[in-house]
């Protein structure tokens, strides 16, 4: 028998080594705004580095994993040779990777093309062209990283694989001040860190499963009945996986059409993904094995008080993180990246695509908390279904309002693309019955936290008109924004106390009481 999964303890390990990531991961993007700006070496990288990324999604941490971790977390539940399983994954999902990462390389200009058209014609392209070689084998190396995490996830052992994005952000940015100290090539020193950072993730991650007794080795591909269900429950998924990278292309296209929009919407992507990563995926890590397995033993009322509580971290975390990006945009981007090349003119676009992603971040986290509920249950049609009108929306909105308001209808497009998603997702959870209805204490909670919010935003405004001075000169300005940051939490806090949204007594419960009942 496996040891029970307390929800709220997984989710803290797993959230304290994500938003160690995503804060090293802020800092490596804060240096390279210093060194490179927003010109064109910062874009060919921003290009060259999403190709992998966006690859990974797609393959591994997207359709691949969604699929192989219930059907591992099922197999860990009966003991029906789970190793063996894994290994056969590993095997397959490795081979086609390989053979994707040759076509990559080959294709490279014809991919950047597919990624950021508007770059034809002019240096950036050659850039992006040159960097995204170097940087694409890292697709197979994260990959198999994502596959390896999703083993320990399923075991109850979230920290090691929620700490491997922290090498790479250790490894790149170790790099990118090398090459700005030696007074090298900083673009290639940092395109070379990719798959540098990728072996010491894989490496890892690997040794983390071998130390629970679970050395997952490769073998020749074996199409097995297992492997079999494995394609077919992914491939809804992997079609699903494709329409929200389209998402990402259609963004990366609209911005590739105004010089310098690819590099300010990617450090306003930056920002808001900091909460997105520290909740959304601490909570999606922690939920999909944990209500497979609530599924495999019978135990309805379990999950539906799991996704419940799930749900009410997720506001009371979430709801601030967004109200704060939408509210003080402005002294964020101008205190952490205008220094050096990234100059005024570049904070204001910058602030204006962190504002319009954090009215969007509700709804993207809020997704990997309901999802969960459809792939436990082996359904990956429905979110499919549910991709393809979000890429719709999204399409029209960006590119449809960018003659009109410029490059910011990238960044629009993707936040009523989220909404939409989320909004399909809850409306398709009630032919789930009560697995997934609210309960009374959720529906008591969500009121009071908007109502803590509010306050939080109006103490914000006020504090960041009385600290505008600090917040604007080179000396105080770290203080200052650390201080407004102070605020804001303090508020919010006293005020979820004082309107009873978060209780010290459920919080208490929420850490004793294990994430399953067995």
């Amino acid at each position: 028998m496996n040891k029970p999964i307390r929800l709220l303890p997984a989710f803290l390990a797993v959230g304290g080594w994500t938003m160690a990531s995503r804060v090293l991961g802020l800092l490596r993007d804060i240096l390279m705004a210093s060194f490179l700006g927003t010109g064109p070496v910062a874009q060919a990288f921003l290009i060259a580095f999403t190709m992998p990324n966006m690859f990974r999604r797609f393959f591994a941490e997207g359709a691949f994993n969604l699929a192989f971790v219930p059907m591992f977390a099922k197999k860990v539940e009966a003991n029906d040779d789970p190793e063996g399983f894994a290994r056969d994954a590993l095997s397959g999902l490795g081979f086609v990777l390989i053979v994707l990462v040759v076509l990559g390389i080959a294709l490279m200009p014809w991919f950047v093309y597919a990624m950021a058209s508007g770059f034809h014609g002019d240096e950036r392209f050659v850039l992006a062209v040159e960097h995204g070689r170097i940087a694409f084998p890292y697709i197979l190396l994260i990959s198999l990283t994502a596959l390896l995490s999703g083993v320990m996830n399923s075991l109850g052992r979230f920290a090691l694989a929620a700490a491997a994005p922290i090498v790479m952000n250790v490894v790149m940015i170790a790099f990118l001040v090398w090459g700005w100290w030696s007074g090298g090539d900083i673009g290639l020193w940092q395109i070379w860190s990719v798959p540098v950072a990728g072996v010491a993730q894989l490496a890892l991650v690997w040794w983390g499963c071998a130390r629970m007794g679970m050395p997952i080795l490769p073998r020749w591909p074996r199409l097995t009945p297992d492997m079999k269900r494995l394609t077919v429950i992914m491939v809804p998924a992997l079609l699903a996986g494709g329409v929200v990278q389209i998402n990402l292309i259609v963004g990366r296209q609209v911005g590739s059409f105004f010089d310098g929009a690819v590099a300010w919407l990617s450090y306003a992507d930056r920002l808001y993904q900091l909460p997105l990563g520290v909740v959304g995926i601490a909570i999606g890590t922690v939920m999909l094995p944990d209500l497979s397995r609530r599924l495999k033993a019978g135990d309805g009322s379990g999950g539906r008080d799991a996704i419940n509580r799930a749900t009410e971290l997720t506001l009371a975390l979430t709801l601030p993180a967004a109200v704060a990006l939408m509210v003080i945009p402005g002294p964020i981007v101008a205190v952490l990246f205008q220094h050096g090349a990234f100059d005024a003119g570049d904070t204001w676009p910058t602030a204006l695509a962190v504002a319009v992603y954090g009215a969007g971040l509700p709804a993207f986290v809020m997704q990997k908390v309901i999802s969960p509920l459809y792939y436990a249950r082996e359904d990956t049609r429905s979110p499919f279904v549910f991709a393809v009108h979000a890429m719709i929306v999204n399409a029209v909105v960006a590119i449809g309002l960018a003659p009109v308001i410029g490059f910011i209808a990238a960044a629009l497009g993707t936040t009523v693309a989220g909404w939409t998603m989320l909004l399909q997702l809850w409306w398709g959870t009630r032919a789930m019955g009560t697995a997934a209805a609210p309960d009374a204490r959720l529906l008591r909670a969500v009121p009071r936290i908007v109502l803590a919010c509010v306050a939080m935003g109006a103490a914000l405004m006020l504090a960041a008109h009385l600290l505008g001075d600090a917040l604007a000169h080179r000396t105080l300005q770290y203080a200052a924004l650390a201080a407004l940051v102070l605020i804001g939490a303090g508020v919010y806090a006293a005020a979820a106390l004082g309107f009873g949204a978060l209780r010290i007594a459920d919080v208490r419960a929420a850490l004793r009481r294990p994430a399953t009942s067995r």
